[in-house]
């Protein structure tokens, strides 16, 4: 929900009957980096207030992106840091890199462990771009074997267009896993649609998350593709999925 005031955003999503708000952390949002941490509380209690937990604060932070570590590594910490402020378990970032390249990540992610540590935070590292499956995105947090620490948020779609089976995608993130992403798109069209409308194997997700107990989260990009439905469109499609396979015990 693009430009929507966090207290607005929460209301819609317990009126579908969410149980918690990703939130995203951009500059065109109220939700963004600096953010004075005089009003950490207040955007806190505007989650709480309507009955739900912020899930997730999605970042924009790329592990593996060309250049030098320090913006990398200080943008993760606030990230971290805003995190903790919010109440938030979980961080997501992106890889952003060339497809291959470890290294890199790993040193920035590295310099970051004390602070999730201390804080109780989780980085999520998403499967996208130049890591888009999970067997990709599980080299840059599988070396730290601390799955409470660092982890792979999967993406419904990105490992599904990259050729790796849902069924995979979990076996392959094992304790890995920390959080999904649901969304639905066409074979040709990368624009979301409302889930089950498109060609992505969602049933097949659900049955690979019936062991596992995690946030399961819609994702629907308007920021990206403000042509498409209003939220509470997909939402409802969200739910009847949750519903029909309750992917968490």
């Amino acid at each position: 929900m693009p430009g929507v005031p966090v207290r607005d955003s929460a209301r819609v999503a317990a009126e579908h009957g969410c149980h918690g708000l990703e939130i995203r952390v951009h500059p065109d949002e109220e939700v963004r980096l600096g953010l004075p941490s005089s009003r950490w509380a207040t955007v806190r209690a505007q989650v709480e207030d309507a009955g739900l937990a912020v899930a997730c604060l999605a970042g924009y932070a790329a592990v593996c992106a060309p250049g030098p570590d320090e913006p990398v590594v200080a943008e993760l910490r606030a990230l971290v840091d805003l995190a903790s402020g919010l109440g938030a378990p979980a961080v997501r970032v992106f890889p952003g890199g060339v497809d291959g390249d470890v290294g890199r990540a790993l040193e920035r992610i590295g310099a970051v462990l004390p602070d999730l540590r201390d804080s109780g935070v989780r980085l999520l590292v998403e499967t996208h771009d130049s890591h888009p499956t999970g067997e990709a995105a599980l080299r840059l947090v599988e070396p730290f074997d601390a799955p409470e620490l660092v982890a792979v948020l999967w993406d419904a779609v990105h490992p599904w267009r990259a050729g790796e089976h849902p069924a995979r995608t979990r076996r392959v993130l094992g304790e890995h896993l920390g959080y999904f992403q649901l969304k639905d798109v066409t074979e040709s069209d990368p624009t979301p649609v409302p889930p089950g409308e498109g060609a992505v194997p969602l049933d097949e997700c659900a049955e690979s998350l019936r062991s596992w107990s995690g946030w399961v989260s819609l994702e629907w990009e308007r920021a990206w593709y403000p042509g498409i439905s209003p939220v509470p469109v997909p939402l409802r499609a969200a739910r009847t999925w949750f519903e029909r396979w309750c992917p968490r015990p």
